[in-house]
Formats: C-alpha cells, sequence, structure tokens
C-alpha cells in the first residue's frame, strides 16, 4: 500500500497589493522606493479580505476536492486563527465534516510535514483519506508603522508574504504514490525569523505582534546547511530533475530562487516559479506550484521545502 496524492487545490484571495502599493502603505520610515520588488522579484502578492480568517481559506480550498469522505483532516499552516481550539476544528465544522482532526505547524514546511504525517499514518493502516489543508493570513502581522531603518530591515520578511488557502487530498493506493521522504533541521537557528507574540512567551504585548528576521542571516544559514538532503534524493533513487513534470521549491526570494536552483541543477523548464505574481504564499507555495505547473496522472514531481526554524525536506510522489 502506498499513499498517493489525489487532489490538490488551492484558494487565492481576490484582492492583490503591489510592491509599490506595499512602500507607499508603510508609514514613518520611507523605504527607497523599488527596493522591495528589486530585492525579492516580487511584483504582487493576495490580501484576505477582513473578515477572512485562515480556516476561511483552507476551507475554500478544500471545497474544489472530493472531500466528502475523509477520514481524517489536518490542518497544517504557519497561520491559526485562535490558540485553541485547533483550527482544524473549525475548517472541519465550516466543512461539515465528522471526522478526528489535528494542527501541524512547522512555519512554510507545514504542508509538506501534513502530508508527511499523512502518508504516515496511511501506510500504517489508520486512515486511508486525508485532507491537509492550510490557510494562510501573514498579512495580519505585518508591521506598517516603521520607526527607522533597522526596523524596516528586521521587519522586511513581511512585506513579501501573501494570503493564500491550500488542500491537498491524500488516498491509500495499490499501485503509486510517495516513494522518498527525507527531513532535517537546525533548531539553533530558531531565531533568525518570528512571530514571537501570541504563546507563553510574549502573550499579549502588541510590539511582538510581527514579524521579524534577518533575512542574510536566514540565507546564510540554509547555505550552512546546505543542498545535501535535496542532492541525495536523487542519488538514493537513481532518478534526475529531468525525471519529474514538476520541481517545485518553497520560494521567499527570486536570487535565492535562482541562486538554489543553479546549485542544484534543476532544469528551468521544471520550475515552477510563482513568487514574482503570488509572493510568499508560506506553507501553501508548494500545493500552488503543483496547481500552476503541467503535469498528469502518473507524472513524478518533486516538492522541496524550506521553513524558518530552520528545516528543510524533500517528498518524491507519483500523482
Amino acid at each position: 500500500m502506498k499513499a498517493r496524492i489525489t487532489g490538490v487545490a488551492t484558494y487565492l484571495p481576490q484582492r492583490t497589493m503591489t510592491s509599490t502599493e506595499v512602500e507607499r502603505r508603510i508609514e514613518g520610515y520611507v523605504p527607497r522606493r523599488g527596493v522591495v520588488e528589486r530585492l525579492t522579484g516580487i511584483r504582487s502578492r493576495h490580501v484576505a479580505d477582513d473578515d477572512q480568517q485562515a480556516s476561511d481559506l483552507a476551507a475554500e480550498a478544500a471545497r474544489k476536492l472530493d472531500h466528502v469522505d475523509v477520514d481524517l483532516l489536518i490542518f497544517a499552516s504557519a497561520s491559526q486563527d485562535m490558540v485553541e481550539p485547533a483550527t482544524a476544528h473549525i475548517v472541519a465544522a465550516k466543512l461539515g465534516l465528522s471526522c478526528p482532526v489535528f494542527d501541524v505547524k512547522n512555519a512554510c514546511n507545514s504542508v509538506l510535514n501534513g502530508i508527511q504525517v499523512a502518508e504516515a499514518l496511511i501506510l500504517t493502516g489508520a486512515h486511508r483519506r486525508v485532507l491537509v489543508c492550510s490557510g494562510e493570513v501573514p498579512s495580519r502581522a505585518i508591521r506598517w508603522r516603521v520607526r527607522d531603518h533597522a526596523q524596516f530591515v528586521d521587519s522586511f520578511a513581511g512585506y513579501t508574504l501573501s494570503d493564500s488557502g491550500a488542500a491537498v487530498l491524500v488516498s491509500a493506493d495499490a499501485e503509486r504514490g510517495i516513494f522518498y521522504r527525507d527531513f532535517s533541521a537546525d533548531s539553533t537557528a530558531w531565531a533568525i525569523g518570528t512571530l514571537p507574540g501570541g504563546g507563553s512567551a510574549h502573550p499579549r504585548d502588541p510590539e511582538y505582534s510581527y514579524f521579524r528576521g534577518d533575512g542574510r542571516r536566514l540565507k546564510e544559514a540554509f547555505e550552512l546547511v546546505g543542498p545535501d538532503i535535496f542532492l541525495n534524493a536523487l542519488k538514493r533513487t537513481g532518478l534526475g530533475w529531468n525525471d519529474f513534470a514538476v520541481v517545485a521549491v518553497h520560494q521567499v526570494a527570486v536570487p535565492y530562487l535562482e541562486y538554489l536552483a543553479a546549485e542544484l541543477d534543476i532544469p528551468q523548464d521544471r520550475l515552477v516559479v510563482s513568487l514574482p505574481e503570488h509572493g510568499n504564499c508560506a506553507s501553501a507555495t508548494l500545493p500552488l506550484q503543483l496547481t500552476l505547473g503541467e503535469w498528469e496522472p502518473g507524472d513524478r514531481v518533486a516538492l522541496l521545502g524550506l521553513g524558518g526554524g530552520i528545516s528543510m525536506g524533500v517528498m518524491l510522489a507519483e500523482m
């Protein structure tokens, strides 16, 4: 028995914001015009309506799939509606589901880890059809009133982020499915990028309710870990990137995507570059690229994950 990805869907809010509009919205410190797009390659990102929650975006994506008879729902996202209960309960209620539910959280690798958990539970026989869904609403944690250049740099990651929903249906299959997966982490680098508020460390201070991070240090941390986890996937399976219809890579900035693609020698025609028009969709990025990419049932796809904390993951599957 294998676990196969039998459905993928995304939901992108209709409202968008260009990088120029992002810079104009910032109050206090005035950044140099064009700096966001120049450093990231992002032209536009999606913004949820004020009355839309993370659970709404996940539910909108899930409604595009045949989810009626799923026997487990996993909400896998960096965002959440509230600290308690698990957002998975709220999504299930909106979808009219009565199956077991729980949340999985690991920054931008949340969906990839959610699929990992779904596969493991299917292989044990505990479940047969698992809905992994995500609702990312990072726009609620962007700092718009900026004191000075130092605070602008510290808040810069937030200006790349995009609101989005995603849903992935993972089902038991006797013939094909996920055939390789590997994950790693360097948790000593957890403090490089954070959203500190809402937990036990900073439960109520509004100052900690914004994204904070050092993009340069984060890039250095990923480079220090190195690309071996991705290259080993090819060595251990005897495959090359040309054997995949789509190589989906988590994308935070076009320059880093180009660097990583060059380091891994990924052909350009296998990449789906979602970043310029959709921004950094956090954990919904990989599902988004599967919906944008060209593949058919039976094709192989590669999912390459990068997440704050920091963590890396790779999953290879026959669709």
